[in-house]
């Protein structure tokens, strides 16, 4: 058996080789395939945000590969060093065939995050790995996943009554949706940049979301929900092997009255089961929280997020949004401008991993 480093480039990285990129096994030790573990992720974020890619693989004796570990290197002047498996989406971690691999995977990873002097490793699992060199963990959010059923039409016979009227409302506000890929980019990004500048979030850079559609090609469209010719919700779908997700959506605070956000949702819905997925990722969010509840209101039930982490230097918390040096930072920068929050948000964020 061996286990390799492996260094990557993004401009040769090959998204189609999922071959090299499959455990053997279906039943991968507690890590299922996600998203997270094609290959198009390495590149996008690689390349989107100027981030190393790195991958640490397992082979068997007869030279299969049995276990991966998708990494990032991310480096700032503002934060310092990191290895994060993976920044910007909310999966990744050790995916193989039994936890003696997946200590190799593990072992592979803390010596890379010693060869490169980062603060810490972070390992964002779904349940946790016993690993001596493991110090740390995070489990305050959840991901948020619904089943989704064979049509439209028997997801619309499972809605309540509620939440089918509050669709129907916003249907009748001269809303409406439309999907599409490159095209739709600058609209989708000007929402994004407003809603997150209103959050006190740095935005991240276009870039990102060019290489995600570049990566993933038919495999991941944007939405766009608009008000006569406004733009006034958007949202990044990604489909991949029966499961669809959200990794960014937005919506204008100045027309949350139009419901703009429920006729997108509806119809990002309804677009996974027309893709034939199986699930649908809201993403993750503090138990019972806002977003928690509105995620649960369309049927999606909580799942463990466990992050882990090999803390080399200060603490866990540091990098976290609720810490209060970050409340205050989140303060200030929902009084900026936006072309300062445009300008300063995508190289401030790149080093948050």
């Amino acid at each position: 058996m061996a286990t390799e480093i492996i260094p990557l480039d993004v401009n040769t990285l090959d998204v189609n080789d999922l071959e090299a990129w499959q455990p053997l096994a279906s039943d991968a030790h507690l890590m299922p395939r996600l998203n997270g573990h094609h290959p198009a992720w390495l590149r996008a974020i690689g390349s989107g945000l100027s981030h190393k890619p790195f991958v640490i693989r397992h082979k068997d004796p007869q030279g299969r590969c049995d276990g991966i570990l998708p990494l990032m290197y991310v480096k700032s002047m503002l934060f310092g060093r990191f290895l994060s498996s993976l920044p910007y989406i909310n999966t990744g971690g050790v995916w193989c065939h039994a936890p003696a691999v997946a200590n190799e995977l593990i072992d592979h990873a803390c010596l890379l995050a010693d060869q490169l002097d980062v603060r810490y490793l972070e390992l964002r699992h779904e349940g946790p790995f016993s690993h001596p060199q493991l110090n740390a963990e995070r489990t305050d959010k959840v991901h948020m996943r619904l089943p989704l059923p064979d049509t439209d039409e028997s997801f619309e016979t499972l809605m309540k009554s509620k939440l089918r009227s509050q669709v129907k409302k916003s249907t009748q506000n001269g809303l409406t949706v439309e999907f599409g890929q490159s095209e739709l980019l600058n609209d989708f990004y000007r929402v994004f940049a407003i809603n997150m500048r209103d959050l006190g979030t740095p935005v991240f850079p276009k870039r990102l979301f060019a290489e995600i559609l570049a990566a993933f090609q038919q495999d991941a469209e944007l939405c766009i929900v608009r008000h006569g010719r406004e733009p006034v919700a958007g949202g990044l779908l990604v489909h991949v092997a029966g499961l669809t997700e959200v990794p960014s959506a937005s919506a204008l605070r100045k027309f949350n009255h139009l419901n703009p956000n429920m006729l997108m949702y509806r119809n990002l819905l309804r677009r996974a089961i027309e893709r034939r997925s199986h699930t649908f990722d809201f993403g993750r969010s503090s138990k019972e929280s806002g977003t928690f509840k509105f995620k649960a209101q369309w049927g999606a039930e909580p799942s463990p997020a466990q992050w882990q982490y090999y803390l080399r230097k200060g603490s866990v918390d540091d990098m976290s949004a609720s810490s209060p040096r970050r409340q205050k930072l989140i303060e200030i920068w929902k009084r900026l401008p936006m072309p300062i929050a445009n300008t300063l948000g995508p190289f401030v964020v790149r080093g948050i991993p």
